[in-house]
């Protein structure tokens, strides 16, 4: 009797662990698949908006919440597949939401702010900005957060909401900027000569542009002399080019042409009582 009930035991349990095998084998398949079929999807939708010329930001946001939402549901049809009902875990999965919203107001702040970004289009990958207090080029903007690689070359991110919720300035909007300079003379020096001189040759120095004109003026005054302001314009991927070309022509063209050095003195008259 013994012997039939633990043959019959043994049944039951080769019976139940084939078919549970089977079940997770299955499943194992499944999400390989579907893997698959998600990525097939992704590249189809990809190529679709590619060929209505979309902004890239925008195919990067739609990818990233396609994506999302087709593993939740290959995950609840895998789910599905082993008798739990699906109808239950979309309630669990909404009473969850609930919870990690109130625990997460933030992060789903960053989401929100992250779609008016996409929809206000303040900027766009590739421009050079300034937001949430960091100065780069816009490298990622994703659902929670946007990535900006700064002129040193490092990788920060920031979350949408500090992005949105202060003030941005896109350097990238406009086909050009103004780079601005300043250039200490000698009051012994000839101030016009000097001026006419600087204009002449920054405008020779290589990207900077001829309209608008590079603009030469007095800025102020102190106890070495007057101060110039020296700025002209360039295309946005030639500021730092200009920048320091300007410098270097302005330090040159000066000691080339004789100008006295801008050097700091007083007169001190001493009295005998």
């Amino acid at each position: 009797m013994q012997d039939i009930d633990l043959n019959h035991i043994q049944q039951i349990l080769v019976t139940v662990g084939t078919d549970v095998g089977l079940k997770i084998l299955a499943a194992i398949i499944f999400w390989v698949i579907g893997r698959w079929l998600i990525g097939v999807a992704l590249n189809i939708l990809r190529r679709g908006l590619e060929q209505q010329h979309l902004d890239p930001t925008i195919l990067r946001y739609v990818g990233s919440v396609v994506s999302v939402t087709l593993n939740i549901l290959l995950v609840i049809g895998i789910l599905g597949y082993f008798g739990i009902q699906t109808t239950s875990f979309a309630a669990l999965i909404a009473t969850a939401g609930i919870a990690i919203g109130a625990a997460w107001a933030g992060l789903l702040s960053n989401f929100a702010a992250g779609v008016f970004v996409i929809v206000l289009r303040p900027f766009k990958v590739g421009d050079f900005i300034t937001a949430g207090g960091v100065t780069g080029i816009v490298k990622e903007i994703g659902l929670f957060s946007s990535t900006i690689y700064t002129p040193d070359n490092i990788a920060t991110m920031i979350g949408n909401t500090n992005i949105l919720g202060g003030t941005i300035q896109n350097f990238s909007h406009s086909p050009y900027r103004r780079v601005d300079l300043k250039c200490q003379i000698s009051g012994a020096a000839d101030q016009i000569a000097a001026m006419q001189l600087l204009r002449e040759k920054i405008s020779a120095i290589p990207n900077v542009l001829q309209d608008p004109a590079v603009e030469v003026n007095i800025l102020e005054f102190n106890l070495v002399g007057p101060v110039l302001a020296v700025r002209p314009y360039c295309s946005n991927d030639h500021y730092w080019q200009v920048y320091f070309d300007s410098n270097r022509v302005m330090s040159e063209s000066l000691t080339a042409a004789g100008f006295p050095a801008p050097i700091a003195s007083q007169n001190m008259i001493m009295k005998q009582i």
